[in-house]
């Protein structure tokens, strides 16, 4: 992370930042930041006032207003550098993920040869080949074979599913897997412009939107910045009655001292390098809101299949039935599966392994491995000593054995409805003629969800489980998962009914999914997390998409979210408390002469008005660039209540707020004071 933040800090960002500095001056750019444009109409009358002295009779002041001018152009250019920095970070990562996007590769049927082209390049009518472990690039049509397809990112259901020409099955999806066999694939679709080069234009910045939050606060500083303004004019009459002669570039640097200009000239910043944080962890947000409503989440929804499991099928038991012993059945479900290399066969050794059974690798020489066929639904070994072992769907394996004139046990049946009720998948094991047992397999909940949820609770985030299971099934997934609560046999319309109900009680909700069955929920979320590997539905309805397709990525974005909201808030806090502090540092200082009594007031020891101005003046603009590198990274976030944190907040930042001008404020004014 440290080296993508150095490559994101190169020459080239900070030059392109420094000239976009200077280009944001356009008055045109300016007006969208209020408190900046004050400040720049400010510039802009010292600016006149150097450029025609006789016409303001300004002559005597030359040097000061000339500081006054150089000060507050380069209070405007550190404000402008701030937000540029931010948007070239964000333009940094778009160009890196530009470079790193890769395509899907497609194996396109010119005449009787393959051409290997990339899926963007295929149009409506082209014939794709698709073989097993491939990716199909685009939607489209089987016309000729027959392959079992991984389609979990779509139905959210782990099994594979039969894809065949012609009937009702012959519709396939463009990025579904192919997990057997081969099939030709008529594509039925236009390409369009692809999602992520969609996503590449938001994550430049060029189209941020401004959250509810950040308009309020933005309602605030201008409110601020019109009680200062009322303040400074009225400070005009009064010093005149006393005798004290305030000309406007005083008036006008009190004015820029005492307006927050500090949180102004980060505000934008801070949402950029939002953004920009997100994308860091290779998830693309459509907008500053997204990330930023991710910090006020208080329910989270997850999809089960594919989000809070594997979503492939793992061995988790194994079942004898009839008189055999348990010994005897891993036995020949390891021998079956030795040189499966799919994720079920795997998981089989796996399982024998952590029960501590051997395997007799001895048996499998010279044996000859027969790959699992969506015809026959099994796979197995030819072992060559002549004798066949099989593993697979158990009407399969059953018709198998028939066909052996081998016998059924009685209790097959009834020990693979179970599993199957469970939601399991039941795979029966037979060696020649005779049954074994089942392997029951089951998805399997993905490592570390469970402190990941633990993680989400302590942020006060409630996590609900969704799925098609039953009841049974749910339950112990949700157990094993650490969720909250969970449903069970949901369909799409239950998603969005479960969010509704958390939104009519004022919470804020996010849902993580990947399936076009789970669109309606993620557009209805305040924050749809979808999954890179899903659906074009899925991903056009969320907001944000995971490029690496990690469920439980969710919580970095959260975490994120509360951290632009922490960082957005101690800034403002120490903005607020530095004007409050330059206030009284000021003040006493340009009328103690006229009025001795506030000599009291001057606690700092300022040298005189004009000092005490320059010195304020100076501290405002070298403020902004010394934040920068807070806005950029964002205040660091641990899980802590509402109070604790407001708390933290008026400890840290506003003391410190009320501290730092006093110290620096009078560190400059000594050296201004010189000067003078």
């Amino acid at each position: 992370m440290k080296e993508q933040r150095k490559r994101m800090l190169d020459r080239s960002i900070l030059k392109h930042a420094v000239k976009d500095s200077f280009i944001k001056l356009n008055p045109m750019i300016m007006m969208k930041n209020p408190v900046m444009f004050v400040v720049e109409i400010g510039t802009l009358v010292v600016l006149l006032m150097l450029l025609f002295p006789g016409y303001f009779g300004t002559g005597k002041e030359m040097g000061f207003n000339l500081a006054v001018f150089v000060i507050l152009l380069f209070t405007l250019l550190f404000a402008n550098f701030a937000e540029a920095l931010a948007e070239g970070r964000g333009k940094a990562q778009a160009a890196s993920l530009k470079k790193s996007k890769q395509d899907t590769k497609a194996n396109k049927l010119v005449g009787n040869n393959i051409q290997v082209v990339n899926s963007t390049e295929l149009r409506k009518g082209d014939i794709v080949v698709v073989s097993q472990g491939e990716m199909i690039p685009g939607d489209g049509e089987v016309i000729e074979g027959l392959a079992s397809v991984d389609e979990s990112a779509i139905t959210g259901e782990s099994a594979p599913v039969i894809k065949e020409s012609g009937g009702d099955f012959c519709s396939v999806t463009g990025g579904t897997r192919v997990v057997s066999d081969r099939v030709k694939v008529r594509i039925t679709t236009e390409p369009g412009e692809t999602f992520i080069d969609k996503m590449i234009s938001l994550v430049e910045g060029a189209k941020r939107q401004k959250t509810p939050n950040e308009i309020a606060l933005n309602t605030l500083l201008i409110s601020l910045t019109i009680i200062f303004l009322i303040v400074v004019v009225t400070l005009a009459p009064i010093a005149r009655h006393f005798n004290i002669d305030l000309p406007v570039p005083v008036l006008i640097s009190l004015l820029v001292c005492l307006i927050p200009t500090t949180i102004g000239g980060l505000l934008s910043a801070i949402g950029i390098a939002g953004m920009d944080r997100v994308t860091q962890f290779n998830v693309l947000a459509m907008s500053g809101k997204a990330v930023e409503a991710s910090g006020d989440i208080n329910t989270m929804i997850l999809d089960k299949t594919g989000t809070i499991t594997f979503g492939n099928r793992m061995a988790s038991e194994f079942v004898p039935v009839g008189n055999v012993e348990k010994a005897e059945l891993v036995k020949w479900a390891a021998m079956s599966s030795i040189k499966d290399e799919t994720p079920e066969g795997r998981s089989v050794l796996e399982l024998m392994r952590k029960q501590e059974y051997t395997l007799e690798e001895t048996l499998a020489t010279g044996g000859t491995f027969i790959e699992f066929k969506a015809e026959t639904r099994m796979s197995g070994m030819d072992l060559a000593d002549g004798r066949k072992v099989r593993k697979g769907a158990v009407d399969s394996v059953r018709q198998w054995i028939i066909s052996q004139k081998g016998h059924v046990p009685a209790d097959l049946e009834e020990k693979a409805n179970q599993v199957a009720s469970e939601g399991g998948t039941p795979l029966a094991v037979a060696l020649d003629d005779q049954i074994y047992g089942i392997i029951y397999l089951k998805d399997t909940v993905k490592p570390g969800m469970k402190e990941r949820f633990d993680q989400l609770r302590e942020m006060g985030i409630r996590t609900i489980m969704c799925t098609g299971d039953n009841p049974l099934t749910a339950a112990t997934i949700a157990r094993e998962a650490g969720v909250d609560d969970f449903v069970a046999e949901s369909k799409p319309e239950d998603k969005i009914a479960v969010i509704r109900r958390e939104q009519e009680q004022g919470k804020l909700v996010a849902m993580t999914g990947d399936g076009t069955n789970d669109a309606p929920a993620l557009a209805q979320a305040d924050v749809g997390l979808a999954m890179n590997s899903g659906t074009v539905a899925a991903k056009e309805a969320a907001n944000m998409v995971d490029l690496d397709s990690d469920p439980s990525k969710i919580i970095e974005v959260v975490a994120i979210g509360k951290q632009l909201l922490m960082t957005r808030g101690a800034l403002t806090t120490f903005s607020i408390a530095n004007d409050v502090a330059k206030y009284f540092a000021i003040i006493p200082a340009m009328f103690m002469l006229a009025i001795p009594q506030m000599g009291a007031l001057n606690v700092m020891g300022l040298g005189s008005p004009l000092s005490a101005i320059l010195s304020a003046l100076i501290f405002n603009a070298v403020i902004i660039p010394l934040l920068i590198p807070l806005a950029m990274r964002g205040v660091k976030y641990k899980p802590m209540s509402s109070d604790r944190l407001l708390g933290r907040n008026l400890l840290i930042y506003g003391l410190g707020g009320m501290v730092v001008p006093f110290v620096g404020i009078k560190a400059i004014d000594l050296l201004v004071h010189l000067w003078i």
